[in-house]
């Protein structure tokens, strides 16, 4: 399964032992280290069309499966911003114990701010590709309507009884698809292999479990209250068409962008919440180009 996930182009999987639990990630290139995170429900694959460009540029890329996700082990735990920040300072521990780049989307780009914020000495620079505002919605962001839909929806979710039926529902392929047509605008970037990308790992033991507690979780800290202690220079790239994360709430970095010399903000015209794998020439260039002018 793990070749399947990494697919598309040479990326050679390794196993990591943390606390207990396997977790697949990759490297490729030499130079200064750059680290991947993937989304929610997403995984390594996810950024197969960028990582042999950045390690052909003259970086070292890593990216790695976050516990719970793409063919990292899926054990029954509570999960939450706080149990992956710890995952993540432990790999940079083992694995890279120098500043790298931190390079997210979604979740992934919320947890980079956390690693910028936190442990300054372990990030030289931060890409953010469509930032997650939390794990979750808290239920202020909500109107009313959507707020009780939402919270019977995890309830549904985390019931014993009828979670593993919404979930085997939710998982279907076609219901993938059907959502990658929601948050993507680029049509020809919805493959085969992107659906079972995000399909397989759905198919392991303990995967509805951790789907469950994901959805349930708290939604972790704010942008806000991270970016005053964000130091390093900061790429934020935005899809304008991102229904999940809409670009209304990104003025926060423009603003940032406005203040810092170090600061870019760039929106993506006609792209969705995963601009890296729509438009993966124009974030590949962007990423370089933001790497040249800010390390």
């Amino acid at each position: 399964m793990t070749s399947q996930l990494l697919s598309s182009n040479t990326l050679t999987p390794q196993t990591w032992l943390w606390q207990n639990h396997r977790i697949t990630y990759t490297v490729q290139g030499q130079g200064l280290p750059l680290v991947l995170l993937h989304g929610f429900g997403s995984c390594i694959g996810h950024w197969r069309k960028n990582i042999p460009t950045l390690a052909q540029a003259g970086y070292q890329v890593f990216a790695l499966d976050l516990l719970g996700f793409g063919a990292s082990d899926k054990p029954p735990l509570t999960y939450s911003l706080d149990l992956w920040y710890a995952l993540l300072q432990d790999f940079w521990e083992t694995h890279i114990q120098r500043p790298a780049v931190w390079i997210g989307n979604s979740i992934g780009g919320l947890l980079s701010l956390m690693i910028l914020s936190q442990t300054p000495e372990r990030g030289k620079a931060g890409v953010l590709v469509n930032c997650a505002g939390g794990l979750n919605h808290r239920p202020e962001e909500l109107n009313f309507p959507l707020r009780m839909i939402m919270g019977g929806f995890t309830r549904l979710v985390s019931s014993p009884l009828i979670g593993p039926l919404v979930f085997n529902q939710v998982r279907q392929q076609h219901r993938i698809r059907r959502t990658l047509h929601q948050v993507y605008m680029s049509s020809e970037a919805i493959t085969d292999e992107l659906v079972d990308l995000l399909y397989q790992p759905s198919c392991d033991p303990g995967a509805q479990k951790v789907f469950a507690s994901v959805l349930t979780a708290p939604p972790g800290p704010k942008p806000e209250e991270l970016l005053p202690q964000v130091k390093q220079p900061l790429l934020v790239l935005w899809g304008e068409n991102d229904p999940w994360t809409p670009i209304s709430g990104a003025k926060l970095y423009r603003r940032l962008a406005q203040s810092r010399a170090d600061v870019e903000f760039i929106s993506i015209p006609n792209a969705g919440h995963c601009p890296h794998d729509e438009y993966p020439d124009l974030v590949n260039r962007l990423i370089l180009r933001g790497l040249t002018q800010f390390c």
